[in-house]
């Protein structure tokens, strides 16, 4: 009998694709997640469906976009009663084990479930000397946060039956706002100047008013996220670079340690002899704004907070240094891995498994296209409209319809509805909104039709005006 392979599935929070060496970031170097890469396959063009931690955290666990799973926002939590792909691995025999980032909710309806042993932290967590939740009560252990996640995971992985397979998930707090790294790289890229973006200068001219209404720029973050006092003296323009770097070298230094622990659990596999037959993936639940258009965070459609990094390594499906330029999305996930571990996908999984790609064959009829929808209107803290779009291989058309639609945690007032279009061929970095360009006419229409079809298939309701 052939046996079915283990999963290390490891997802940090915030971390964003172009912060990622194998994925030609200008300004990081991960040599461990890099390994993945080299090992297995690079997902180019891997995609949220909805920018934000709770809801793409339910999409990945079940498969379904969050208007199924009724987790649209930050204040909508898990129902725990769901299926999820853990559920149904640990129905088949699979040990499971969750460790670090839960963000789902807490108590009796919302606590992990699917899962053998599970040490969560509560909400977002903290760095230094987290509290973690387990099924015993709350306890708080004295370290940084990424490596107590790592410590526990592999403290998991010496103690588990070595006759049976395995389903590990590895969920890092790390990068999430407001960076705190660990000791040991605290000084790191203390005397360098870390690249701004090209797009860091972004005027907004030709967007709708979203995206000047944002509270996401570099003079929107705080004492807590500067840990430093802002130098006298300097012009507004200074300030803005200066908070960059501030802001930059700490993500940069939190992701740092994420690196260094991948390559803890890498080491492990390889040492116990694991390799051939375990699935290892790293992810991140989002993309993130790098100081890309000038802000931080994630929520908007722009490409920068839709692409997710996907790296996925299992040699005896996947020839190392594999790259795939094929759409995939969060939801694809859940349908991915229980396909891998020869186990039935419900009927009720909105995703499709991704097997195929991995050995380079892509399918007739393979998605071409997207549909993403952000529910959380005007939060209070970042301000982001809400919004909902497609994507396809050439084009990005966005409706910002700018409603809470009484959505937890989604605020007033309700703002006049707007239209992006942007060109990805011509114009990569979205600058350039061409929605009323007359020569994009044609376009809009198409995009209008397939973002209607898409929200059929998936069985979503457009915005009423």
């Amino acid at each position: 009998m052939t046996r079915q392979p283990n999963l290390i599935f490891m997802m940090s929070d915030d971390h964003a694709a172009h912060a990622i060496s194998a994925y030609g970031s200008r300004i990081n170097h991960t040599p461990n997640i890099d390994r993945i890469a080299s090992g297995g396959i690079r997902f180019d063009n891997c995609f949220c469906t909805n920018s934000i931690c709770t809801p793409s955290r339910a999409a990945v666990l079940t498969g379904t976009y969050n208007h199924v799973n009724q987790v649209t926002t930050l204040d909508t939590p898990m129902d725990n009663r769901l299926p999820t792909y853990p559920q149904l691995m640990q129905a088949a025999g699979y040990q499971t084990a969750i460790f670090g980032k839960w963000h789902l909710g807490h108590g009796p309806a919302h606590d992990p479930t699917g899962f053998d042993d599970w040490v969560v932290l509560p909400d977002q967590g903290e760095y230094h000397d987290p509290k973690f939740l387990t099924a015993d009560g709350p306890v708080t252990i004295e370290g940084y946060v990424t490596d107590l996640i790592t410590d526990m995971s592999l403290g998991w992985l010496e103690g588990r039956d070595p006759e049976r397979p395995f389903a590990l998930m590895i969920h890092h707090k790390a990068p999430h706002r407001p960076w705190e790294p660990d000791h040991q790289h605290a000084r790191m890229y203390e005397d360098e100047t870390i690249l701004e973006p090209h797009t860091f200068w972004d005027d907004y001219a030709t967007r709708s008013a979203a995206a000047a209404a944002a509270k996401m720029h570099m003079l929107d973050l705080d004492e807590t996220d500067l840990k430093a006092p802002i130098p006298e003296g300097l012009t507004e323009d200074e300030e803005i670079s200066w908070r960059y770097q501030r802001y930059i070298k700490d993500y940069l230094r939190c992701v740092a340690s994420i690196d260094d622990n991948v390559g803890r659990i890498l080491d492990y596999i390889e040492a116990d002899g694991l390799t051939s037959d375990t699935i290892v993936v790293y992810t991140s639940d989002q993309g993130f704004f790098l100081g890309d258009h000038g802000w931080f965070d994630k929520r908007f459609m722009y490409e920068e907070s839709l692409a997710m990094p996907f790296l996925m390594q299992y040699p005896p499906e996947i020839p190392p240094g594999t790259v795939c330029t094929d759409m995939v999305l969060n939801v694809d996930f859940a349908p991915t891995f229980l396909e891998l571990a020869g186990l039935p996908v419900p009927v009720d999984m909105q995703g499709h498994s991704v097997r195929p790609l991995l050995s380079g064959r892509t399918p007739e009829n393979w998605q071409t296209s997207m549909y993403y929808r952000y529910w959380m209107h005007r939060d209070g803290a970042h301000n982001v409209r809400a919004h909902y779009g497609v994507r396809t291989l050439q084009h990005k058309l966005i409706y910002f319809y700018n409603d809470p639609l009484g959505q937890p945690g989604a605020m007033g007032p309700i703002d006049p509805p707007e239209w992006e279009l942007y060109d990805l061929d011509t114009d990569p970095f979205e600058v350039h909104n061409v929605y009323d360009d007359a020569a994009y006419a044609p376009v809009v229409t198409e995009l209008k039709a397939e973002l209607a079809r898409l929200q059929a298939i998936v069985r979503d309701e457009p915005h009423q005006r």
